[in-house]
């Protein structure tokens, strides 16, 4: 079995760019997302990705073999929201095991396509664990601050279950990302903690924070060394950032952790900031221009992208990637 904990120390290694940004283009329908299985379900389902996995399968294979053509090394599963907390929103916390599990099927099937035509280039798949729509640290209503919607146990069983199905489906690694508060991450640690524990067996985390504005903080207001020291308990292989801004916006943030942790650094920008309409405009090009200073700046072991981000942006950063050293820490941490 390829080693992704050997593979790092060779090569800046590349993670995909937006599922979602791609599953757009297929212009899906109500009846497209609710497919044979779910025709009579009674509530909307439309908007809703991760269940493509299980009524569009085809479309989840091609896009990640899309991001694998593209010089990928890393596939993240179809699963952004994949927890009964996500999946309340649509009435289908029953079926999060099956969302999960199937998510890291079709991925860990593409990869190992991909690696069997190129062994020199191992492909891995990583499990996909996003924030939730909720969040412990802070009270959505302005009148009560002491209210919160969601409690740590809440959230450390609803991560469970979805790592469970993420290692079961064939994960090589999990990511948890795009933190805006960092206990609803320390929620999926332990949960992940609790699993490697119950079954006796390793497997590597990516730690992801998204810092939400100029302010250089965590929606929930951590500043990059606070939220660092928050995730730093763990053995983590690699901690970073996502989403929320684009390479330019992001990199002074970047240099920040780089230089504070011996952990590996990943990085997986949007493709700018959104316009009015939503869209990301930033081209393949713009982008590569800015992450070239990333890995000129020796910031980054792990590089990708986010929101906006398409195949072809990811190719033209796997170009240069691959002229440049992974970064190698001086910090003490």
């Amino acid at each position: 079995m390829p080693n992704i904990l050997e593979e790092i120390k060779k090569r800046i290694l590349v993670l995909d760019g937006a599922m979602g940004t791609m599953l757009q283009r297929y212009n899906f329908s109500e009846e497209d997302f609710r497919g044979e299985r779910f025709k009579d379900f009674p509530h909307s389902l439309k908007g809703n990705n991760d269940l493509l996995s299980i009524t569009q399968p085809k479309a989840i294979k091609e896009v990640h073999a899309l991001y694998f053509e593209a010089g990928a090394d890393i596939v993240e599963t179809n699963t952004f929201s994949g927890t009964t907390i996500g999946m309340a929103d649509y009435h289908l916390e029953e079926y999060v095991y099956q969302l999960n599990y199937e998510s890291a099927k079709i991925a860990r099937q593409v990869a190992d396509e991909f690696t069997a035509k190129n062994p020199d280039k191992p492909r891995f798949v990583a499990g996909s664990i996003g924030p939730t729509n909720r969040t412990a640290s802070m009270s959505p209503d302005v009148n009560d601050p002491g209210y919160r919607a969601v409690t740590f146990d809440d959230l450390r069983i609803a991560y469970k279950q979805q790592v469970e199905a993420l290692m079961d489906g064939g994960c090589d690694l999990l990511l948890v990302e795009t933190i805006f508060d960092t206990l609803n991450a320390k929620a999926a640690l332990f949960a992940i903690e609790q699993v490697k524990q119950e079954r006796n067996i390793d497997i590597p985390i990516m730690v992801s924070g998204t810092i939400t504005d100029a302010s250089g903080r965590t929606l929930s207001g951590q500043t990059v060394e606070a939220f660092l020291i928050s995730v730093s308990h763990i053995p983590l292989l690699s901690v970073g950032f996502n989403c929320a801004l684009g390479a330019d916006l992001l990199k002074p943030y970047l240099q920040t952790l780089s230089h504070n942790t011996s952990f590996n650094v990943s990085a997986h920008p949007n493709a700018g900031l959104p316009n009015a309409f939503g869209e990301y405009d930033e081209t393949p090009e713009q982008m590569q221009a800015q992450i070239r200073s990333y890995l000129e700046d020796n910031l980054v072991n792990i590089i990708g992208g986010c929101c906006g981000t398409t195949p072809e942006h990811i190719k033209l950063i796997a170009d240069i990637a691959k002229d440049y050293k992974p970064r190698i820490s001086t910090a003490v941490m």
